[in-house]
């Protein structure tokens, strides 16, 4: 099928929010606040639930909790599982915490994301404006008998938004799509490969 100008423009401003929303500084598995005394995140973030563009996605991922979330949130590793991603730059050292910030490239723009909320091994949450769209991501984690349900909410807002609604709520739909099936591959690959290395 061939791709409009318009969709195209859609799908590089998708790019650009995603990026400028992303996650930050990659983890240990192990919980900050039981290892460190650091305190937890108490106050949840959560999407702009009247925001013109909305998208939801779960997937369940076979491999323990520590794995999928240090997949997730190691950043200098996303290029090695998402396509899209080129180059990530820790601008703010140590572990993963509000106001982390760290640069990025994806889709051939430079990105600056910066996290809202770090709850280890249960909510990930970070946002900001970028072109004129006022974005917000939530991830939840939650373990069940067969794997983690991890659960992506994100919301759009703004001018541009209002102005191609529909070809930003598909190219963000889309987005959303691919990153939890490529988190579910990677982090499955990963428990598999551990799981493996014991047997030997």
């Amino acid at each position: 099928m061939r791709v409009t100008t318009a969709a195209k423009s859609a799908i590089l401003t998708t790019a650009f929010i995603l990026a400028a929303t992303g996650t930050a500084a990659a983890l240990t598995d192990e919980d900050p606040a039981r290892t460190t005394g650091a305190p937890r995140h108490t106050a949840d973030v959560h999407i702009d639930e009247s925001a013109p563009v909305i998208t939801r996605d779960s997937v369940l991922i076979h491999a323990p909790l520590h794995t999928v979330w240090k997949v997730q949130t190691d950043v200098a590793n996303w290029p090695s599982w998402q396509p899209d991603v080129d180059v990530v730059v820790k601008d703010t050292p140590g572990r993963l915490r509000p106001g982390s910030v760290f640069r990025w490239s994806t889709e051939g723009l430079d990105i600056t994301s910066t996290v809202k909320q770090a709850d280890y091994g249960k909510r990930l949450a970070w946002g900001g404006p970028a072109q004129g769209i006022t974005a917000v991501h939530v991830w939840t984690f939650t373990p069940t008998r067969n794997g983690v349900l991890v659960h992506t909410e994100e919301s759009w807002t703004g001018a541009p938004v209002l102005a191609d609604q529909a070809a930003l709520q598909s190219a963000l739909d889309n987005s959303l799509h691919n990153w939890v099936n490529n988190l579910k591959h990677e982090a499955e690959t990963q428990a598999a490969t551990v799981r493996e290395s014991r047997r030997l």
